[in-house]
């Protein structure tokens, strides 16, 4: 693939896609968090043009039934499969898990991009904050519990990979606070706090999976941009968002201080930690703009120490060790 094209900030999806179509082709992957009006619908709109199965998911099917027929409108072809998954909950993630797992096909890539809203303090029904439970600890236990499914796929050629939307944001804040994940506290709570805690956990997840899977299993992670999608459009979320400068006063795209991509530009980087084989001999690595990025990485989110000691506390929080 020496002669895939250089890719840039303004790089669409479909154009990763279209470079890669002979690694999308054949493959059955699974994208969390794919709502209209999203990176995740768009990459999953994309990958459904060459893949053999895409897996759609969110916690309201009705939603679903509806970037079902946007992408059969766009792929009249796409073979499409929907999953019911509350990433909030720890029943309805083994629940999902065990529907996956009664599938005949095996998993190649996993792609995490579902995350809840920025928004005010709440517990999910496991005791656990928001935002952490369901763009970390869920997904956390979901790769757990589809790992077989994936390492089924592998070949003597292809690897599976695991891939993690982080965030670029995830270097605003100190990091990991491993006291309040296991005992979430509303007074030390600040919703963009906890996003960029959340985003932190995806870059050190992504780095020890790699390391623990050693060579089995590649996982990434990235930032896929500033970008207007339908979770920063939530009320809730606008006023962290603002606080973050991203969103003005008029709760519009801050356009002076940060630099936007569109959604199909968003999805790009995804698209390419899913299928890109120059960065196969790179596991952990973080993207951005499609290209590795571990530079862009602050230290608290690339250190060993922390990735291992977070991933030995989510197994205490899921209650099952997460072993290859």
């Amino acid at each position: 693939m020496s002669a895939a094209p250089a890719f840039s900030f303004t790089t669409t999806a479909d154009e990763v896609a279209t470079a890669f179509a002979q690694e999308i082709k054949g493959k059955n992957v699974l994208i969390t968090g794919t709502s209209l009006n999203g990176i995740g619908f768009e990459t999953a709109r994309v990958i459904a043009k060459h893949a053999n199965l895409v897996i759609i998911t969110g916690y309201n099917d009705e939603r679903l039934k509806l970037s079902e027929a946007a992408i059969k409108k766009d792929v009249p072809g796409a073979h499409i499969r929907r999953l019911t998954l509350d990433l909030s909950s720890l029943a309805g993630v083994r629940k999902a898990a065990a529907e996956v797992n009664a599938y005949s096909e095996p998993i190649h890539v996993l792609i995490h991009n579902a995350a809840a809203a920025i928004g005010p303090f709440k517990l999910t029904i496991d005791g656990l904050e928001s935002q952490i439970a369901t763009d970390h600890v869920g997904p956390f236990l979901l790769t757990k519990l589809l790992a077989k499914k994936l390492l089924a796929s592998a070949t003597a050629s292809y690897t599976p990979r695991v891939v993690f939307v982080a965030s670029g944001a995830h270097a605003f804040g100190p990091g990991v606070n491993f006291e309040t994940i296991e005992h979430p506290n509303p007074e030390k709570h600040t919703p963009e706090g906890a996003y960029f805690e959340a985003k932190s956990a995806n870059i050190l997840t992504a780095i020890e999976l790699s390391k623990r899977s050693k060579g089995t299993l590649n996982a990434y992670s990235l930032h896929p941009g500033v970008i207007f999608t339908n979770i920063n459009q939530k009320e809730e979320a606008i006023p962290g968002i603002q606080a973050l400068g991203i969103l003005g006063p008029d709760g519009l795209p801050n356009e002076e201080k940060f630099q936007w991509k569109t959604i199909p530009q968003g999805a790009a980087t995804t698209v390419s930690a899913a299928f890109d084989p120059r960065i196969s001999d790179k596991p952990g690595s973080y993207l951005d703009d499609s290209r590795i990025a571990n530079e862009s990485v602050v230290a608290h989110s690339s250190d060993p120490t922390n990735s291992e000691r977070l991933w030995t506390l989510t197994e205490k929080i899921i209650g099952e060790k997460f072993v290859f």
